[in-house]
């Protein structure tokens, strides 16, 4: 986001900052219905800032939303895509749940990002939605043990069972010889996604689509760095290099 024009950068900042208090409400380890409440008064607050009554902690949310035109329903969907996660743990969801929580808690996430970016609507809408998906795919293959410690798996049903896997119990499914063609199954869905974000940046203003074209080629290098390890365990953590990362950058600058 650093590398965005000083408008477009604080307001990727503020969609961020409001992204990661609701997250956190999402992963605290706390009662269910007081993280309900949080994401409520979320909502509440949300409502507020399109009322022109922000809460005065929103001032820099309120200047990005007047700025760039960002949409109460997208912020909402977010909330809602977290809440799916408060209720109760998501545990090898159907592909059309799986759908609808990425649409929420990425996609959406997206759609307000293309606002800031300045692209062509429908371009954008379509960007928001292909690029969203294979990050928040390419999340969940790479943070399985991670959501396994909180009582999660987000792999679908549908792959689980092609695979021959019917448990649905995190450590179960994870110590299951079978994970990696379970896990084969959403590694192509990501890479499709990531291709149709390609095609879809590459006819684009390059100008325009320099931070989200930033983020696919990274998200794909760890795409990529989690294909070459593979999915048994044990699994060791896969992180971008910083210099793989500067290196991406660069070549997106130039």
């Amino acid at each position: 986001m650093r590398i965005l024009p000083r408008a477009q950068r604080e307001a990727m900042f503020e969609i961020y900052s409001f992204c990661r208090a609701v997250d956190d409400i999402a992963d605290d380890p706390g009662p269910r219905d007081v993280r309900r409440q949080q994401l409520t008064r979320w909502r509440s607050d949300v409502d507020a800032v399109y009322a022109g009554t922000p809460p005065p902690a929103l001032g820099g949310l309120t200047q990005a939303v007047r700025g760039f035109d960002l949409q109460r329903e997208d912020f909402i969907a977010i909330i809602d895509g977290m809440e799916m996660d408060v209720v109760a743990d998501i545990r090898a969801p159907d592909r059309a749940t799986l759908d609808l929580y990425c649409d929420r808690v990425a996609c959406a996430v997206g759609r307000l990002s293309v606002r800031v970016f300045a692209m062509e609507h429908e371009a954008g809408l379509a960007l928001a939605h292909h690029l969203g998906r294979a990050l928040q795919l390419t999340n969940i293959l790479r943070d399985l043990d991670e959501d396994a410690s909180l009582g999660r798996l987000y792999l679908p049903r549908e792959a689980l069972r092609g695979a021959g896997i019917i448990s649905t119990d995190p450590a179960t499914v994870l110590a299951n010889p079978m994970l990696e063609e379970a896990c084969a199954v959403i590694v192509e869905l990501a890479r499709s996604e990531f291709e149709a974000a390609s095609a879809i940046m590459a006819q684009s203003p390059r100008r325009v689509v320099r931070a989200p074209r930033i983020m696919g080629e990274a998200y794909r290098a760890i795409l990529d760095a989690l294909i070459a390890r593979g999915f048994a365990p044990p699994r060791a953590p896969v992180r971008l290099p910083r210099a793989k990362l500067l290196f991406i950058v660069l070549r997106n600058l130039v």
